[in-house]
């Protein structure tokens, strides 16, 4: 009697994407596309409306190059409390799914990647402020500050704020007034956002010794400095009006937006105040809302030389 035979797929290519999915996950994507977020927006400012196609694309491509790298050294440095982290501890280097040496070569090859596509596409001082925002980010924040000081998301955000430089110089050549002023955007919006965060991951980070603002200062504290943060970025977006000749569209994104991000910071320091603690405390909501804060306010940017209403 005749049998059919079974087929079955090829076992190497489900390994293959499982190792590809792995590099992948090393670069962490969801915090790429929020670095880009800042990118192109700035790049429509520079160019006063629509930048070249092409010159989007590139500098996207090398921002995710650049981001990638160092992403994947922050993996490698943070790989022993990645583990200690539930959270974290399904990540490529703690699972052992990519070596110690396949991810440093890696995030090198990814470093000199984007550093010559910058210089090449681009101009060279794209590729420095690039080149300048991974060694920000591996070493800067994830070697010496992170584990060191309860003010390590302040200054390690730093890096997370070149992208706005990155844009600007990308279209111009330069880096401009408006660039920085955006760039203290990002650096005041950085705390607000992630100690949020932070608040709700408490006992992670306490588990893993990281000196986050939440796990070495109470509720309160942490929220005083939250709300101080949010009031000095709403001002500093509000800035930007007369410094880049913003019309009533970005000034009124940015109001509006910052009004409502100064309600929840307040909130959540009323909360600190009544005594709630952990999750009672709904730090969540205002992390998420940072994230829709900060795309409302940069697509106001990319929008307002389009259709620019002018205030006066």
């Amino acid at each position: 009697m005749a049998t059919t035979p079974v087929t079955t797929a090829p076992a190497a290519a489900p390994a293959r994407r499982n190792r590809v999915a792995a590099f992948v996950a090393l670069t962490k994507p969801r915090i790429i596309e929020l670095l880009l977020v800042t990118t192109v927006p700035v790049m429509f400012l520079a160019a006063r409306g629509v930048p070249s196609l092409r010159l989007v694309l590139v500098t996207l491509v090398g921002g995710i190059l650049s981001a990638g790298a160092a992403n994947t050294f922050n993996s490698v440095y943070d790989r022993d409390i990645d583990r200690l982290m539930h959270r974290t501890s399904s990540r490529p280097m703690v699972t052992g799914e990519v070596t110690v040496r396949e991810a440093l070569v890696f995030g090198a090859v990814l470093t000199v990647g984007s550093t010559v596509w910058f210089a090449t596409l681009v101009n060279v001082l794209s590729a420095v402020l690039s080149l300048l925002a991974v060694a920000l980010y591996a070493v800067g924040y994830t070697m010496l500050l992170k584990r060191r000081t309860e003010q390590n998301i302040v200054w390690g955000g730093v890096a997370g704020c070149m992208p706005t430089l990155i844009g600007w110089s990308a279209v111009t050549g330069s880096v401009g007034w408006p660039a920085l002023v955006l760039f203290l955007v990002v650096f005041f919006w950085t705390p607000p956002h992630y100690w949020p965060l932070s608040m709700a991951f408490r006992d992670d980070y306490a588990s893993a010794e990281v000196p986050m603002l939440p796990v070495r200062r109470g509720p309160v504290a942490v929220g005083r400095q939250v709300v101080a943060y949010s009031w000095v970025m709403v001002a500093a977006s509000l800035l930007l009006v007369p410094v880049a000749g913003m019309g009533w569209l970005y000034a009124g994104a940015a109001a509006l937006s910052g009004a409502v991000f100064l309600l929840e910071a307040h909130r959540l320091l009323g909360a600190a105040r009544a005594g709630r603690s952990g999750l009672a405390l709904k730090p969540m909501r205002l992390f998420h809302y940072s994230i829709t804060y900060v795309t409302v306010v940069f697509l106001a940017v990319a929008l307002d030389p389009l259709l620019h209403l002018p205030l006066g």
